[in-house]
């Protein structure tokens, strides 16, 4: 993570799951990351919609050109990008998975302006709706509406599972040819 606001975020988000996968939706306090609202989002997981917005901060609309409650996530995109910002999307919710993304957007003075995407997820629960939340922060503080974004760069956010007390004893007792499971 690149951008400020992303790994403050991220850092929020990760002692609020404390142990588990994913945090609930509840213990995330928007007064406890009062100063990044404006790049906060939350989409509602609803694919055949295009991952439509929940909440979407003031920055974020900016960038947009628009109010985009309701509107679609993935419409963001360009066409080539569409495809795959739906996909990294649904893996988040439905793997528990962050993702980190690299972005590109034209302004309306033909420059290009550079930015970074976090989708995390929040923990699901039995009769709750899924949703993602995330930052989308430019990388410059020019404002302004921006053209349709393009995915320049992505990967997901593997937390390595912590391993339990015994888990450990095993492997201190274990003789032989071991085979570990690796990150890819």
């Amino acid at each position: 993570m690149k951008h400020p606001s992303s790994r403050e975020f991220f850092a929020y988000w990760d002692d609020k799951r404390g142990t588990a996968r994913a945090p609930d939706r509840a213990d995330i306090d928007p007064a406890a990351v009062r100063g990044l609202l404006g790049d906060i989002f939350v989409l509602s997981c609803e694919s055949t919609l295009g991952f439509p917005f929940r909440v979407a901060g003031t920055r974020v609309c900016a960038l947009a050109g628009r109010d985009l409650k309701d509107q679609s996530f993935a419409a963001l995109f360009t066409r080539e990008s569409r495809t795959e910002i739906e996909e990294i999307t649904a893996i988040v919710a439905e793997e528990t998975l962050g993702a980190i993304a690299g972005l590109i957007a034209t302004r309306q003075d033909g420059t290009r302006a550079h930015l970074e995407l976090l989708l995390l997820p929040f923990n699901t629960r039995p009769h709750t709706p899924v949703s993602v939340t995330g930052v989308l922060a430019p990388f410059d503080d020019e404002y302004g509406a921006l053209g349709e974004f393009a995915l320049t760069s992505w990967r997901y956010l593997h937390q390595p599972e912590k391993l339990l007390p015994r888990a450990i004893r095993k492997l201190q007792i274990a003789r032989g040819l071991m085979v570990y499971e690796g990150l890819r």
